[in-house]
């Protein structure tokens, strides 16, 4: 008389076999979300994303951000605003790189985050998933801002699409606990080309008409509500923000006068007097001459 269990064991053998190669194509699931953070990331995979808590965010300070006095107040009552349940605009943060419109956003979270303010960062290749991050968190009571850093785009990104149909263009409106902070180094988010100046149209009375080129370019700038413009620094100001951030890295006040000249040598091997510069100077100043360990600093 036959063994059932032996006659079986190939098919059962065979049958594991393919669940194994099942498990390997089926998706796993997502992680959960972490509601308790204050900062997230959007992650994808295989063609699915989730909201990746960040443990650590960047916890910078509007008084740590010199020089840009008009923006922090400008974006400071827009996020007030958001905060209180009343109407508020998206922000478009533009100028000279390392003057402050990344940090400023991330200050924004820091002053606002116990008031139920929250901060997701998108890339800008992940733009296309926006309507999911939207219908993720807007039955939420918490208030999120959709933060785009160095955002640029090129003709034809399906990205660029994305975002102007969440901004102000899709027949789905944006709910009401949800802004998008940008920031970039463009004016209008795209490259400019000579060529796209002879599109323009002149009328019988001189008027000036752009291109096509133009006004698709524009539009999408035009859907955030408040611009706020970063410069590059002067001399003396490079050096308040250098003072400033050698107080921070705990160096005293005598051997901060005398790193004037050095801060000024830095600035010019690296091409640039800008925020982001002073900062690795006091780091690296204050790292030579005894300062606060860098991660006393960035925790404030």
């Amino acid at each position: 008389m036959s063994d059932p269990a032996r006659d079986f064991a190939p098919l059962i053998d065979r049958l594991d076999a393919l669940f194994d190669r099942l498990e390997a194509v089926l998706p796993t699931p997502l992680p959960p979300t972490d509601w308790s953070a204050t900062a997230f990331r959007w992650r994808t995979r295989g063609g699915r994303g989730w909201l990746e808590a960040v443990k650590q965010p960047h916890r910078i300070r509007f008084e740590d951000l010199q020089g840009v006095e008009d923006q922090k107040q400008r974006i400071a009552q827009n996020t007030k605003q958001f905060v209180q349940g009343r109407s508020a605009n998206n922000v478009l943060l533009t100028g000279a790189r390392g003057t402050g419109k990344s940090s400023l956003v991330k200050a924004v979270l820091n002053r606002f985050a116990a008031k139920g303010l929250r901060l997701i960062e998108v890339d800008k290749d992940e733009l296309v998933h926006l309507p999911e991050i939207v219908d993720l968190v807007a039955a939420r009571r918490e208030r999120f801002i959709i933060f785009c850093d160095d955002l640029s785009f090129e003709s034809g990104e399906p990205g660029y699409k994305a975002m102007k149909s969440i901004l102000d263009g899709s027949i789905t409106g944006m709910p009401d606990n949800l802004l998008v902070y940008a920031t970039s180094n463009r004016r209008h988010l795209m490259p400019e080309k000579m060529s796209e100046n002879l599109e323009a149209k002149h009328d019988a009375d001189g008027d000036i008409h752009p291109g096509e080129t133009t006004e698709e370019k524009i539009s999408l700038s035009e859907r955030f509500g408040l611009w706020l413009s970063f410069y590059p620094f002067g001399q003396d100001h490079y050096l308040e923000i250098c003072a400033h951030w050698l107080a921070e890295f705990g160096v005293p006040a005598d051997k901060i006068e005398a790193a004037r000249g050095e801060a000024l040598q830095w600035s010019l091997m690296r091409g640039s007097r800008s925020g982001r510069v002073a900062w690795q100077f006091a780091r690296d100043y204050a790292g030579r001459h005894g300062g606060k360990p860098a991660r006393a600093v960035t925790k404030k």
